[in-house]
């Protein structure tokens, strides 16, 4: 087909940060973009403007400022002890887990720096694990937030796009709903769907699926950058790995709706590979929020490690699974027990340290950039975000004593599975734990542990003490539920991003980046994730996969 006959060069299918990073790139090349959205501009940035912000970095000054010390072999033992790659279709997500890990042990930093973006000097201390060396976890804190939470990590690359579009470069399409992908002249080179009616639903709300017309658009190239299943708890059910048990009843999301999954159907229908489908990153800590953006709409606690952290019936979870420990062990376990609830169970002066809320608007000082803000962290009492779900959420319990907090758990589920004198028995035989210095509770010596690290003992875990000591109460009970997040699996892609056919050829023209690839490769978290890998691995393969296309158009 002459050139003359295509729309554009590339074609970007995603507005989130994935196809950003994309694009910016084709627009750094000079080249032609069309980018593709269902939902209206004022969703531009997609999951990441909600995030956190946090990023995997290896080595960093960061790092070594707090006394960390990091390294390239250390973060690989690291990677490949929580991925447990074990399938022969893991070829290119360990390929692609190799590649990340040497960017973010590499150039990650210094180009995420001349985007003009900046880090929260503090590094956290995400997934603990708990194994042996070689097993699930970070041995030593990664957990790098950006200066502005995940709406000051979307604005850099949100620029490049707009000054593309200034440059006539980059022509944006909300309300495009993509439907099919076929091929002309032998390459996938055609888009097609639906053109959305206007809305001005704000960010994360229902935007409406009523159709006023369609669309055909051509290009040399097609870059998948639509995102996960998380809003589709249908999908997430019937993806379901066996090896988590039955899928939940009840699920939280925490992502809107409009994070569907449709378009890698409709990619896979266009000959893609689409592997690890079975993999998914599920949080367990999920609390309804008191005000909601969307439907069902959940928030995560970014727990310290102090909370006693028990089963619906009042059982304490086995070693090593505290809070901020290990996320897919925690839900594995929980979906044998038979029930899908759980509870943290912790006091007052835990709750005024390590209590924080994953997401941007539970943020607002990092959010907006506020140093004052930050340093009111350090004064006594709860955070306002964390006030606020104490004072409205449904999830919270607080009372003086211990009877009143049970009897007021055992109302919440409607159901009397916590007996009083068993709990009692399990507090009181920790507290007795924190008496000395010596202790055979693990999770007392992991807290201990958590404070020889800085960072964790200014701002992160509080001092030890007795749950049931009124000087450090009121006690507080918090149900968690089951949260929607990320999507481990996706559209199976070599090392430039280009997508890979059943038979393991390039299906040609389609490339694919961020959440719909398993942040590449198809998977290259495998069974688990590090935390902060999510984003960074938006970035890293969005910018290949532009730099790709770019290149193959040229």
């Amino acid at each position: 087909m002459a050139h003359d006959a295509y729309d554009a060069e590339v074609i970007v299918i995603g507005a989130g940060l994935a196809g950003l990073a994309a694009t910016a790139e084709l627009v750094d090349a000079g080249r032609k973009v069309i980018l593709l959205d269902q939902e209206p501009e004022q969703s531009l940035g997609g999951q990441a403007h909600w995030s956190f912000g946090g990023l995997f970095l290896v080595d960093s000054p960061e790092q070594r400022r707090l006394r960390i010390r990091d390294s390239r072999a250390l973060a690989w033992q690291d990677w490949l002890g929580t991925a447990g790659f074990d399938r022969p279709e893991d070829h290119w997500p360990r390929r692609w887990a190799e590649a990340y890990v040497d960017f973010a042990a590499g150039e990650k930093r210094s180009w995420l720096r001349q985007q003009g973006l900046r880090l929260f000097p503090v590094v956290g201390w995400a997934e603990r694990g708990g194994y042996e060396a070689t097993g699930h976890g970070n041995s030593v804190p990664r957990f790098h937030i950006t200066w502005g939470t995940g709406p000051g990590l979307v604005e850099p690359f949100e620029a490049r796009v707009r000054a593309g579009v200034a440059r006539g470069l980059v022509d944006l399409r909300f309300r495009h709903r993509v439907t099919g992908l076929s091929r002309s002249a032998g390459a996938v080179d055609t888009v097609s769907g639906e053109i959305l009616a206007p809305s001005g639903a704000e960010r994360g709300t229902a935007s409406g699926r009523e159709a006023t017309g369609d669309f055909t658009l051509r290009a040399q190239a097609v870059i998948v950058t639509s995102g996960g299943i998380g809003g589709n708890h249908d999908l997430v059910r019937a993806n379901w790995p066996e090896r988590l048990g039955t899928p939940p009843r009840h699920l939280l999301s925490g992502v809107p709706a409009h994070v569907d999954g449709e378009l890698l159907g409709v990619t896979e229908a266009a000959g893609a590979s689409m592997i690890n489908r079975d993999r998914m990153w599920h949080y367990t800590e999920g609390i309804a929020n008191w005000n909601p953006i969307w439907a069902q709409h959940g928030i995560r606690i970014l727990p310290g490690p102090s909370s006693l952290w028990l089963d619906a019936t009042g059982k304490r979870l086995p070693v090593p699974l505290f809070p901020g420990f290990d996320t897919l062990g925690t839900l594995e376990h929980i979906m044998r027990t038979g029930h899908e609830h759980t509870w943290f169970v912790l006091s007052q002066k835990i709750i005024e340290k390590e209590f924080t809320l994953s997401g941007s608007e539970q943020n607002p000082d990092l959010t907006g950039r506020s140093v004052r803000q930050v340093l009111g962290r350090a004064r006594s009492g709860a955070p306002g975000p964390v006030r606020a779900f104490m004072d409205h959420g449904a999830d919270f319990v607080i009372e003086r004593d211990l009877s009143a907090l049970v009897r007021r758990m055992n109302e919440l589920t409607g159901d009397p599975l916590i007996e009083e004198a068993e709990l009692r028995r399990e507090i009181t035989a920790r507290d007795r734990e924190i008496d000395n210095r010596f202790t055979k509770d693990l999770q007392v010596t992991a807290m201990r542990g958590a404070r020889n690290y800085l960072g964790d003992k200014l701002i992160r875990v509080a001092t030890p003490h007795r749950l049931l000591d009124p000087k450090a109460g009121p006690l507080i009970a918090v149900r968690l539920s089951i949260l929607t997040r990320k999507t481990l699996g996706g559209l199976e892609t070599d090392l430039s991003g280009r997508v890979l056919a059943q038979g393991g050829e390039p299906l040609p023209g389609v490339y694919a980046a961020g959440e719909a690839a398993g942040f590449g490769g198809g998977g290259m978290h495998g069974y688990r994730s590090l935390e902060g890998t999510f984003l960074g691995g938006c970035l890293f393969s969005g910018r290949t996969a532009g730099r790709a296309a770019a290149k193959a158009v040229g």
